[in-house]
């Protein structure tokens, strides 16, 4: 029992003195937190009674600076007043100099009017004076001449007018002569460069073609019993097959180069079989045909090649083709094609121009021959309908449409084309005609000349290459040759055919003769 009584209090007495430790701790802490404050307080008024000492300092500067300032800027108005004073005064003194500037003026005004007022009392009495006068003399003028006024007058316009045409005469033959001489210059610089860098075979062909034979019994086997293989021969190639005495040899005639080259190609491979009867015939003429269309095709594909022009129709390149077997005066067209399309790629280079359309343009300009015996119209024309219809540019159709002056010329491409078409055509072993074709262009020629009123006599001379034309002076005078020459050149160029071009002389002379006695 003892024991029990004696653990609760030993308990009760360790709780106590705990207690008292940590109230005797807590109050300790207490005291250390309560200096702590205090120094804390201490130290923040310090730091108020600091902040309040800089705000006042800085206050005081902030009212020197602003009384600083406000000094100067008063100042500164002070002297933009003063300025301004003074640009008032001066500009007072300019408004008065001015106003008395004005009145000067004014007075001087009044005096000028009335000095205008008497001038042209004076003039109007000067004018009246005048026309009296001129009345008096022209009285006096029309007694001494005996015509009137009216026919003085119209005899002097017409002096005028003679005069004014011979200095507009020579004027314009001075301007004409430099023109040309600085366009011929140019245009021997440019067609001499384009010229010599090209060279192309010389080849003549005419619209007849000869099979060798190798004997003349041959041609009793081409003939047939009874004519059966030439009759088959003609009708299924289109073709005249001449046999005439010729030895060893027979001609067929043909406006369709083509067909004539079929009808070749199939008799030389018939002559070289030996086998000759109609169905034979017909079947190495469908194998000619078929060869020749190959040729076609490789030949426009060459030429468009040789001529640097790409993206043409299949049908525009076999057309093209097709001019290898066609000639102008005997200047094969599909190497004279090709032939325009460089000389017009040239020039146009040397002129800044489009090479492109130029080339196209030269190289198509004939491509209206390949049909033209199949269609109405002109090659030019014919030529642009195809090249439209195939999607050529407009401005090459123009170009192939104008190279004759069928349709006017709407780019300077069509001009270089008309021009490179020329240069191909004229220059030396181009082209060649008959006797009979030349006798009849000269004639035309002349006749053509002959047809103009004043003319005393033409002459067609170098090869008909140049026609000089005389006329009677008293009918025609210096501006009306100038006006004849261009008018005959023109008409030539729209009612003539001929290879390469026509120089137009038209000569005016007039003659004094007086004798002495």
């Amino acid at each position: 029992m003892e024991q029990i009584i004696w653990i609760p209090l030993a308990v009760i007495g360790l709780i106590g003195g705990g207690a008292l430790g940590w109230f005797l701790g807590k109050q300790q802490v207490r005291g250390q937190l309560r200096k702590e404050i205090e120094v804390a307080q201490q130290e923040a008024q310090r730091l108020v009674e600091e902040a309040k000492q800089q705000a006042a300092q800085l206050l005081l500067q902030a009212k020197d600076e602003s009384l600083r300032l406000r000094e100067a800027t008063e100042a500164e108005l002070r002297k933009w007043r003063a300025d301004l004073r003074k640009e008032e005064e001066r500009l007072r003194h300019r408004r008065e100099e001015l106003d008395r500037r004005a009145e000067r003026l004014e007075k001087q005004e009044r005096r000028l009017n009335e000095r205008q007022a008497e001038l042209e009392r004076q003039a109007a009495q000067l004018q009246a004076a005048v026309a009296r006068l001129e009345e008096e003399r022209r009285a006096a003028l029309e007694q001494v001449a005996g015509m009137t006024a009216e026919q003085a007058r119209q005899v002097l316009l017409e002096m005028i007018e003679k005069e004014a045409r011979e200095d507009m005469a020579r004027l314009y033959r001075q301007i004409e002569a430099e023109a040309r001489l600085q366009a011929e210059e140019r245009a021997r610089e440019i067609i001499a460069t384009a010229i010599q860098r090209i060279a192309s075979e010389q080849v003549a062909e005419l619209t007849v073609s000869v099979v060798p034979l190798p004997n003349d019994e041959m041609k009793g086997r081409i003939i047939g019993r009874n004519g059966r293989n030439i009759r088959a021969l003609e009708k299924i190639t289109g073709v005249e097959i001449i046999v005439d005495d010729t030895p060893e040899a027979i001609t067929l005639s043909s406006h369709d180069p083509v067909r004539r080259e079929v009808a070749r190609i199939a008799l030389t491979r018939l002559i070289q079989d030996g086998r000759i009867h109609p169905a034979r015939i017909e079947k190495v003429v469908a194998e000619a045909r078929e060869e020749v269309e190959r040729i076609i095709w490789e030949e426009g594909q060459q030429a468009a090649a040789a001529a640097g022009v790409t993206g043409l129709h299949p049908e525009l390149i076999r057309l093209l083709g097709r001019l290898k077997f066609r000639t102008s005066y005997g200047q094969n067209q599909l190497h004279h094609a090709v032939e325009v399309a460089w000389l017009a790629g040239m020039i146009a280079a040397e002129l800044g121009a489009d090479v492109r359309i130029a080339r196209m343009g030269g190289l198509l300009h004939d491509i209206g021959k390949a049909v033209d015996h199949q269609v109405e119209g002109t090659h030019a024309l014919i030529g642009a309908e195809l090249a439209r219809r195939y999607g050529v540019p407009p401005k090459v159709v123009n170009c192939i449409a104008s190279h004759h002056h069928e349709v006017p010329q709407e780019c300077i491409e069509a001009v270089i084309v008309e021009a490179a078409d020329a240069i191909s055509g004229a220059r030396p072993g181009a082209r060649r005609e008959t006797l009979e074709m030349y006798l009849k262009r000269i004639q035309e020629l002349e006749n053509l000349a002959r047809s103009y009123p004043g003319v005393a006599e033409c002459y067609a001379i170098q090869a008909g290459r140049e026609i000089r034309i005389i006329v009677k002076p008293e009918e025609v005078d210096d501006l009306a040759i100038i006006r004849m020459s261009r008018e005959i050149a023109r008409k030539i160029e729209e009612t003539m055919q001929y290879p390469g071009q026509i120089k137009v002389t038209v000569i005016r002379e007039t003659r004094a003769v007086e004798i002495a006695r």
